[in-house]
């Protein structure tokens, strides 16, 4: 059931939500009668944000509600609501604080999420009925974000390189978008060799996604996620408490995926190409192994320092590929490092870029949109930090200083001089339940990133 409905089929009653803080709650007040204040007071109601309480009328039936909020953060004014309200109908007032309809909008859908592939939903959310703009505005990114979330929490058992490439297959049959893949030896054949040297000593075979959609004369956009759909760490094998929760390894490649689905949904005129490089980090008797040197599409020889830098590997071949499109730009979304989480903590992924405009435009436009990112600079010198006594260079050193600055460093090499490119090194999870936030898989950074392309490339 849909979290949000439009006014103009909406029931005929409306419980109305009134957002409200400390300072307006005393006119909020003089709204209600006498009962409804004493219950306010009984109740001890503050306006204190994430707050709420529900009012009935002189029937005992629904009548308002009264939230607190903070006028700062419009996404989470509602977002708590839709699953503490009874079920109904619901709409926000006019009287209050002044929320933005479709941030206030987009919040509640967020915050209506389950996941109920195993189990069913314990209730429905509540609804909150918008106009019909607003609805058309946000129930494309509430979609993709629901698909980035599906995507992260569901086990590496039911969501491993075969099921990533199913749910590209899926989304170009409904866009009528051609999707090809390379699977197993046939990465060799076609000359990606990292991605078939992280993903070989899986019993699931390793491949290269590939969807093309648009015409051909409007510009070249290439968009790249990891599609690592667990990570044991391989060889270099991760303990117990890093590797639980790795079957969300692949949150780039989902983040990669919604944002694909969101460019074609919205008809951007571009030339959109997809790659998703989606492998299992496995340990067999063929698994890569510390100290050897793979040859990359790109041509560079790189030493294996340590098999749990896969991400990595399985993105230089995919972007070498991307790169010999010629794009106009081309954009890579990784939970690459655990070194951007010490520096940014889980909310604000990593933005690397190598043109200080189109970097400042993703940070307004992760700011215009509440979609917030962290620039963290492409400081060259720490290259050193890579190099290989035998190879080109290696990926990973023995130093952890900086480590989310010399793995974009190490995925720049792949990115020819003169072709704008943004990596984002996310988290792609909440650790805990928060408003519009519950626990598991999350897209973090794909607004943003929406947003950016719309401005360069225009709106539907």
């Amino acid at each position: 059931m849909s979290a949000l409905i439009d006014r103009s089929s909406a029931p005929r009653h409306l419980v109305a939500i009134e957002a409200t803080d400390a300072r307006r709650l005393p006119a909020a007040r003089k709204r209600l009668d006498a009962a409804q204040r004493r219950w306010l007071d009984a109740n001890g109601f503050d306006a204190r944000p994430g707050s709420a309480i529900l009012l009935a009328d002189t029937h005992g039936k629904p009548a308002r509600v009264l939230a607190g909020v903070d006028a700062d953060d419009p996404l989470a004014a509602l977002a708590a609501l839709p699953m503490t309200l009874p079920e109904g109908a619901y709409q926000l007032a006019g009287e209050g604080v002044a929320l933005d309809p479709a941030q206030a909008a987009l919040g509640w859908a967020l915050g209506a999420y389950r996941f109920t592939r195993y189990r069913k939903a314990k209730r429905a959310p509540a609804t909150l009925a918008v106009d019909t703009a607003t609805l058309a505005a946000v129930q494309p990114l509430v979609e993709a974000t629901t698909l980035v979330r599906d995507l992260v929490n569901t086990p590496t058992e039911d969501m491993g390189p075969e099921q990533l490439g199913e749910a590209v297959r899926r989304l170009g049959k409904a866009h009528k978008a051609k999707v090809h893949d390379w699977v197993g030896k046939e990465l060799l054949k076609a000359n990606f060799p990292t991605i078939h040297a992280v993903g070989r000593a899986s019993h699931r075979e390793p491949r290269l996604i590939e969807l093309s959609w648009g015409k051909a004369e409007h510009p070249k956009l290439v968009i790249v996620g990891k599609g690592v759909c667990f990570d044991t760490g391989g060889l270099d094998l991760k303990p117990s408490d890093g590797m639980r929760w790795m079957k969300k390894d692949m949150g780039g490649a989902a983040h990669a995926i919604a944002l694909a689905g969101l460019v074609m949904q919205a008809k951007l005129p571009v030339r959109l190409t997809l790659l998703v490089p989606a492998v299992e980090n496995a340990v067999s008797g063929n698994a890569l192994r510390p100290g050897e040197v793979v040859v990359t599409r790109a041509g560079h020889s790189v030493e294996i320092d340590n098999t749990d830098a896969e991400g990595r590997l399985v993105l230089c071949d995919a972007l070498a590929y991307g790169a010999e499109q010629q794009p106009e730009l081309m954009i890579d979304f990784a939970t690459l490092t655990g070194a951007a989480r010490v520096a940014l903590g889980p909310d604000l992924p990593a933005l690397f870029g190598n043109d200080d405009a189109l970097a400042d435009a993703a940070l307004a436009a992760g700011k215009a949109v509440a979609d917030p990112l962290w620039r963290l600079p492409l400081w060259r010198p720490y290259r050193k930090m890579l190099d290989s006594y035998l190879a080109d260079f290696a990926n990973a050193g023995p130093s952890r200083h900086a480590g989310a600055i010399t793995a974009a460093l190490y995925l720049e090499r792949f990115v020819p001089d003169g072709l704008p490119w943004l990596h984002l090194d996310t988290y792609a999870w909440n650790d805990a339940d928060r408003p519009g936030r519950p626990r598991g898989g999350e897209a973090m950074g794909l607004r943003a990133l929406f947003a950016l392309l719309q401005q360069r490339y225009g709106k539907a």
